[in-house]
């Protein structure tokens, strides 16, 4: 993937990186996301449940389906059992990336990596950083509203990730998804054209 030029787009729950992936979409890029890919590898028939069930037992999967809210509890409570699972699952993910990254005609692809800043191995693997930044408050708000969650979920979760500073530290780019969806498409417009400009001259 380093040969090629990418974007690792990032931010912490909430913080709308879906809605700015659409965007670029929308726009031509190739978008990749990583929760999604998860998603399939931890359905009925994804390729991490065979390692899920030996390394947790089979309570943590339901109907060939990781249970999704009892291994949150778990990986939360123990930091050991937190890296257990990154280290079934994030290298399938890798793999999968890699593949969609080769097959992708677009002018460029889009990493959607929520934890990029806290892997370790991201940052080095695309070209640029794009951080979806909004106040903390502002994904309290969305995430109470979007999941039903708690206001003590929601803090809990981000305590889990890494916290605003270190992602804005780390961009290479930044938009601030707290304005309004017309000037969030203005910032996205204008570094989709600077994207293109240098996937081009790769």
């Amino acid at each position: 993937m380093s040969a090629q030029f990418s974007v690792g787009l990032t931010g912490g729950i909430g913080s709308g990186k879906t809605t700015v992936a659409t965007m670029f979409a929308e726009l031509g890029a190739t978008i990749i996301d990583t929760d999604e890919i998860a998603h399939q590898l931890t359905q009925p028939g994804g390729a991490a449940i065979s390692h899920i069930t030996a390394r947790f037992g089979p309570d943590y999967v339901s109907e060939g389906a990781m249970r999704r809210d009892k291994m949150r509890e778990l990986v939360f409570s123990q930091p050991q059992a937190k890296r257990d699972l990154e280290a079934i699952i994030h290298p399938l993910i890798r793999q999968i990336c890699e593949e969609q990254a080769n097959q992708a005609h677009a002018c460029y692809p889009m990493f959607v990596v929520p934890l990029l800043v806290e892997s370790g191995t991201w940052a080095q693997r695309v070209s640029r950083i794009l951080v979806a930044d909004c106040p903390i408050q502002t994904q309290i708000d969305r995430v109470m509203a979007r999941n039903g969650f708690s206001r003590e979920q929601v803090e809990s979760i981000l305590q889990a990730q890494a916290c605003r500073e270190q992602r804005l530290q780390a961009a290479t780019d930044i938009i601030n998804t707290d304005l309004d969806l017309s000037h969030v498409r203005i910032e996205v417009t204008r570094l989709h054209a600077i994207y293109q400009k240098l996937a081009l001259s790769r």
